[in-house]
């Protein structure tokens, strides 16, 4: 058989001496070099460390041999002239002049009789060792792994592999393939026994696990039991292992290892805006306030400090939080909160009261329904009056970004649904909003993202002079349009000889953002806003609207990006004359 060698030289020099070492070899360049020790050898390596890879490199190269599917090879490594696996590891020479890897991989192999047996009825795993396709060694590997799994999915917990013979036949270039396996019994979820916990119990670790005992074994609900305890926050870890050992009645016992985190956290938060003033904020936080994993938050946040909108808001609020109530994915929750909004155009004072359950349809799908009550005294224009609302919130969340906090690929759709109406019955509609956000990153470097978001709310059943004023619209600021003072869009209507201001019952809302990363950690970003509220319940009815636009920077950090915003108005009279600046934690959306 001719033979056909391509030599690939690569010299590692030190002080005292230079060493070169050569590949020689017609197939699996790359592979071969991959897996060479010598190949990963600093220059400043001692003429041991050269001895030690070459012995190691002998078993590695073979590997990559039948990795590629080359069963007939042979493998020569020579340290000047002499086979490496000749020389003691204690006997290296003081010097190297030159290491020559050898390598005639034969011919290529493919699958010839192969059997995996027994496999779930209708599999097509075999498909993947066809008599055309290379006989590389790790596809063996996985269809092996695959049938395993196949079967664990149908209960069989403990398949494995109890005999295999893989024989390559020179003279065919064939790799046949043997591989038994034993099902054992179908199992059953067995006990879940707890340890690493200290301050949570026993039984509530089971409640939120919720593992299915006493039905058929499946990998996705051990998979799933972790998750419900993880996505307490209780627990800084958390994992779930099979027992050895079949239990009686063909049972699996199940073991969880936890481990809890702090019980309580505190926060602080930051953001200023040229146009609407200084906003702080502060949460304190415990994960295990009963022993359940129950959490309380408490939040209290004072917004508008020197701002131009009206004057200083308040809001202090805590919400109570029981994991696995009527169920592993039902939560139960009850919320408070009293808060002062000082805005331009109403003053509200208010107390309100929330319960009811969220439920996690599935890892990026939730949705939450309640009962509520809010009391509130409210200022405008057109009165001052008092009025007590029952409400009934509704809310579904899908959320499928790679990262929450600093999105560059996914979606994320959130719609709320608010009924309302007051003890007496002058006052009822409903409030409908909408927020959906995309992402997406191009490029090699995955350094250019665009993001987009688009924003509708309306107010149904209620007239604008009769709708609470902090349920109605306002479009401009940083939540809406930047480079537009903050609220500066609503509606205006006449009242007597007076021109009034209010929200709308609608609104629309788009934000784009490019966002480039000129380095690790630092992102420029060009953004444009834009805004329409209208009188009527529709959306897309003609309404009057505002654009703005600008640049920014992000500094990426262990807790998000900070994030400074430049905006200017993009319509009106006004464009381009005023500059607003935004600073804060977190993307803008």
């Amino acid at each position: 058989m001719l033979k056909r060698y391509c030599a690939i030289a690569f010299v590692c020099a030190t002080t005292a001496n230079a060493q070169e070492v050569r590949l020689v070899s017609d197939a699996a360049r790359s592979a071969l070099n991959d897996a060479s020790l010598l190949r990963a050898l600093e220059d400043d390596a001692a003429p041991q460390d050269y001895i030690a890879a070459a012995r190691a490199d002998y078993r590695r190269l073979l590997t990559a041999l039948y990795a590629s599917g080359y069963y007939g090879g042979s493998i020569s490594i020579t340290v000047d002239g002499i086979e490496a696996a000749n020389i003691a590891p204690l006997d290296a020479p003081d010097a190297i002049r030159e290491v020559v890897i050898t390598v005639e991989p034969g011919d290529r192999f493919t699958f010839g009789d192969v059997q995996i047996f027994p496999l779930p009825p209708q599999t097509t795993l075999l498909e993947d060792l066809g008599p055309r396709r290379t006989a590389e060694s790790p596809e063996i590997g996985a269809v092996v792994r695959d049938g395993i799994s196949s079967w664990r999915d149908l209960g069989y917990a403990k398949t494995r592999v109890v005999d295999q013979r893989i024989i390559a036949r020179h003279a065919d270039a064939k790799l046949d393939v043997n591989v038994a396996l034993d099902t054992g019994p179908r199992l059953q979820f067995g006990p879940l026994s707890v340890s690493g916990n200290r301050n949570v119990s026993d039984d509530r670790i089971r409640e939120i696990a919720g593992l299915p005992v006493g039905e058929v074994f499946s990998p996705q609900e051990m998979a799933a039991a972790e998750r419900r305890l993880r996505r307490t926050g209780t627990f800084a870890s958390v994992a779930l292992a099979e027992d050895d050992q079949i239990g009686p009645d063909d049972t699996l016992p199940i073991s969880a290892q936890v481990s809890e985190a702090n019980p309580r956290r505190i926060g602080f938060g930051i953001e200023l805006s040229t146009i609407e003033g200084l906003t702080l904020s502060s949460f304190w936080l415990h994960r295990n306030l009963l022993g359940g994993a129950e959490r309380i938050r408490v939040d209290a946040e004072v917004s508008g400090i020197s701002g131009e909108t009206g004057g200083i808001d308040y809001r202090l609020g805590g919400t109570f939080t029981r994991p696995a109530t009527f169920g592993a994915d039902t939560d139960y929750f009850l919320s408070a909160e009293i808060s002062r909004e000082d805005e331009p155009e109403f003053l509200i004072d208010k107390i309100g009261f929330e319960t009811g359950f969220s439920r996690i349809l599935s890892d990026d799908l939730t949705v939450r329904a309640g009962v509520g009550v809010l009391r509130a005294r409210e200022e405008t224009d057109l009165e001052t009056r008092e009025y007590t609302l029952f409400t009934l919130p509704m809310d579904a969340t899908l959320d499928r970004r790679d990262d929450p906090s600093n999105a560059s690929n996914g979606y994320y759709l959130d719609v709320d649904a608010t009924p309302f109406i007051s003890t007496d019955g002058e006052i009822s509609g409903m409030q409908l909003y909408g927020d959906a956000r995309g992402y997406v990153t191009l490029g090699e470097e995955n350094r250019l993202t665009f993001a987009g978001r688009l924003q509708l709310g309306s107010v149904v059943g209620a007239a604008l002079d009769e709708a609470p004023a902090d349920f109605l619209f306002y479009s401009g600021g940083g939540g809406t349009v930047r480079g537009q003072a903050y609220q500066s869009l609503g509606i205006e209507t006449v009242q007597g000889l007076e021109t009034v201001t209010t929200g709308g019952a609608s609104f629309l809302g788009t934000q784009l953002e490019a966002r480039y990363a000129i380095r690790e950690n630092i992102s420029l970003v060009g953004f444009y806003d834009f805004g329409q509220v209208g009188a009527g319940a529709s959306p897309f009815d003609d309404a009057e609207s505002h654009a703005g636009a600008g640049i920014g920077l992000r500094y990426n950090t262990g807790i998000g990006p900070i994030r400074l915003d430049l905006g200017t108005q993009a319509s009106g009279d006004n464009a381009g004359r005023d500059l607003q600046v935004y600073i804060g934690i977190g993307q803008a959306f």
